[in-house]
């Protein structure tokens, strides 16, 4: 009997990445390959990359070398490049690095395991000539459903029929092809360019798999029925996924401020099994530099957005994302940034330096700000960010949270259950540590009362086991 082929997934960026991973190993899993989770075990070693900033391409580039350096010294024979980055740049990037035996774009998900096995046989698979794939959407909003444009394992190359489904079980006809892990608390499901149906199916798949909290994932959720013809989609999604049978709690990302419309915030804080939960695309607070961004708002009218979630729901979450060192930034600027920063009470906060991105707009501009600046800049917001998350921390001790169980992890004292309570999404943000793991299973939704902090983690207390004790 041959050995198994052996594949592992190194997954960097964001979470619609982690999507991505998803449905390329329940392809694989399909046609035969063994999934491993250590890199120097597998034949293949594919690592989906992120192009979002330089910081983010560097990790991918180091990732990709790394895997490479396993050639020398164990089983792995070949290294792979997917997801945003390699997306981008295509055949640009297999010339740069030829350290990666193959640099696939999202038209290649669909065929995935063939490259694989093209590439571990010592064949080559001509990477796609990088192009701005926004030309490829036709003007119409409703043609654009039907037109031949390449979504992540939907290979087209003319419109055609929907790509082959993976085996019953494995996947919704109409949602990711993917691959469940075991134990799985939450699931991520892709919105973009799909059809409220699909997402609801697949929300009804997932909850079969065991699923207690589905993440809604896409570039942009609040244009969410654009391209549909109804802008409105989401306030009527949301109450159909809430009421799928086994789900119990349903989170968007990615929200968008200039377009945080009064029924969005409604459904968004007061729908069961929703969680108050606001991603929220601030990018800056100065109207000098959102303007440079071609943005809008600023500081007083996105304080203006908070006080109006926290009106409809007071312990409702909030997040957000922050560049620094943008092309003609201030003092003053920076100063309005802070004012901003210190009224929002955001329980997370990520803060970036501005790096020119090949492509953009703002790679053009003037005023552009020495290296040094900027780092001084990034370590000084980021230090205000962190002590300003642990402070709201501290502000929600003595709230009842509502805790999903994730897992239960071993310190020097023993064993800590660790879990997520609404205002907190996988990975990004904080945690909630247990102060007792007793009556605590990974995937039961339990209600806790925060009793202290660890920086932005909440240590809270179940309330069964504090009612039996009292």
């Amino acid at each position: 009997m041959p050995e198994r082929r052996t594949v592992a997934l190194v997954t960097l960026g964001c979470a619609r990445n982690e999507v991505d991973s998803e449905e390329l190993a329940g392809r694989l899993a399909a046609d035969g390959w063994d999934l491993v989770e250590d890199a120097s075990d597998a034949d293949v070693a594919v690592v989906n990359t992120c192009g979002f900033v330089e910081a983010a391409k560097k990790d991918s580039v180091d990732a990709l070398l790394e895997a490479n350096d396993l050639k020398d010294h164990g089983r792995t024979q070949a290294v792979v490049a997917v997801g945003c980055m390699a997306e981008r740049y295509g055949k640009d990037l297999a010339e740069a690095l030829p350290e990666a035996d193959g640099v696939l774009g999202f038209d290649d998900y669909a065929d995935i395991s063939d490259r694989l096995q093209t590439i571990l046989n010592g064949g080559i698979h001509a990477s796609h000539t990088p192009r701005d794939r926004r030309k490829l959407l036709p003007i119409s909003p409703a043609e654009r459903q039907d037109a031949a444009v390449a979504l992540p394992g939907h290979a087209q190359e003319t419109p055609a029929p929907a790509p082959e489904d993976l085996p019953e079980g494995v996947a919704p006809v109409s949602g990711p092809r993917r691959e469940m892990k075991e134990p799985r608390k939450e699931g991520m499901a892709q919105k973009e360019q799909r059809r409220p149906s699909d997402v609801l199916q697949e929300t009804r798949w997932l909850a079969e798999q065991g699923v207690k909290e589905v993440m809604l994932v896409s570039e942009n959720n609040t244009s969410y029925g654009k391209d549909l013809g109804d802008i409105r989609l989401l306030e009527t999604l949301l109450p159909e996924l809430a009421d799928v049978d086994g789900i119990e709690r349903i989170r968007v990302s990615y929200l968008q401020p200039a377009e945080m419309r009064p029924g969005l915030i409604d459904v968004l804080t007061s729908t069961p099994k929703v969680a108050p939960y606001f991603d929220l695309s601030f990018q800056h607070s100065s109207p000098s530099v959102l303007r440079t961004m071609r943005r809008f708002g600023d500081t007083d009218r996105f304080l203006e957005l908070l006080d109006t979630i926290r009106s409809k729901a007071p312990e409702a979450g909030a997040r957000s994302n922050f560049i620094v060192g943008f092309p003609g930034e201030t003092e003053a600027d920076l100063a309005e940034l802070e004012r901003f920063l210190t009224g929002a009470r955001l329980d997370a906060i990520g803060v970036f330096g501005y790096s020119d991105e090949e492509g953009t707009e703002a790679v053009g501009y003037e005023n552009k700000l020495d290296a040094d600046v900027i780092a001084e800049r990034l370590a000084h917001i980021s230090q205000l960010a962190e002590e300003l998350t642990s402070q709201r921390a501290e502000e929600r001790v003595g709230e009842t949270l509502q805790v999903l169980v994730e897992s239960i992890e071993s310190d020097e004292d023993g064993e800590v259950a660790i879990g997520r309570a609404a205002h907190q999404a996988p990975e990004t943000d904080g945690q909630v540590v247990f102060t007792t793991r007793e009556g605590l299973v990974p995937g039961r939704m339990v209600e806790a009362k925060a009793v202290g902090t660890e920086g932005v983690d909440l240590v809270a207390e179940h309330h069964e086991l504090a009612e039996a004790a009292r």
